[in-house]
C-alpha cells in the first residue's frame, strides 16, 4: 500500500483491514476495521474527506474522492465493484456498487440497494433503501429480496475474511 499524508492529515486503517500494495490511500481518509481495498485502488483524500464503514470491500482499480471542503461517507459491509467511480456522496450500509459503475456528486444510495455494473448515478439522486437501479442515469427497476440479502451477506463475510486472514497470511510477490 502507498499512503500519503498530505498537508497534515494521514490516511487511518482500521485493524483487520487489508490495503494491496498497488493501492493508494491518500490524505483525510478513514477506513474502519476488516476493510479490504483491491489492487490499483485510489482512495484520495486530497480535497475533502473520506470516511469508509468497517467491512466494506472496495475492489481493484475503484476512484473514491471527495470535493474540497467536503465528504465522501461509505457505510458498513458495501461492496464496491471493479472500476467503480465514488465521487463526493454518501454510499449507505449493504448497498452493493456494481463494477464500472459511477455514483456522482451529492447523490445517496440507500441502505442495502444496489447499482447495476456500468450505471450512473446522476449529481444529487437518490436510490431507495433495497432498491435495484440500472443504466444511464440509473433508473429503479426493482427490488432486492431476502435470497438477494442471504447471498450477499455470505459475498460480504468472504471479502472480511479475505482482508482479515487470505491475503495477509497466503498472498506473496513472486517476482
Amino acid at each position: 500500500m502507498a499512503a500519503y499524508e498530505f498537508e497534515g492529515k494521514r490516511p487511518k486503517a482500521g485493524s483487520g483491514s487489508y490495503i494491496h500494495d498497488t493501492a493508494d490511500l491518500i490524505g483525510d481518509v478513514t477506513l474502519g476495521e476488516n476493510c479490504y481495498v483491491g489492487p490499483g485502488a485510489r482512495v484520495r483524500g486530497d480535497y475533502g474527506t473520506i470516511i469508509v464503514g468497517r467491512g466494506t470491500a472496495i475492489e481493484d482499480n475503484c476512484v473514491l474522492h471527495a470535493r474540497p471542503g467536503e465528504r465522501l461517507e461509505i457505510g458498513k459491509s458495501v461492496t464496491v465493484g471493479h472500476g467503480a467511480i465514488v465521487h463526493n456522496c454518501t454510499v449507505r450500509d449493504f448497498a452493493v456498487i456494481g463494477m464500472g459503475a459511477v455514483v456522482s456528486d451529492y447523490s445517496v444510495v440507500g441502505e442495502w440497494a444496489v447499482v447495476g455494473e456500468g450505471a450512473v448515478v446522476k449529481n444529487k439522486q437518490e436510490i431507495p433503501a433495497k432498491a435495484i437501479a440500472v443504466g444511464v442515469p440509473a433508473k429503479v427497476v426493482g427490488e432486492i429480496d431476502d435470497d438477494f440479502r442471504t447471498q450477499w451477506t455470505k459475498f460480504k463475510g468472504m471479502y472480511e475474511e479475505l482482508a482479515r486472514r487470505r491475503y495477509p497470511g497466503s498472498l506473496k510477490k513472486t517476482g
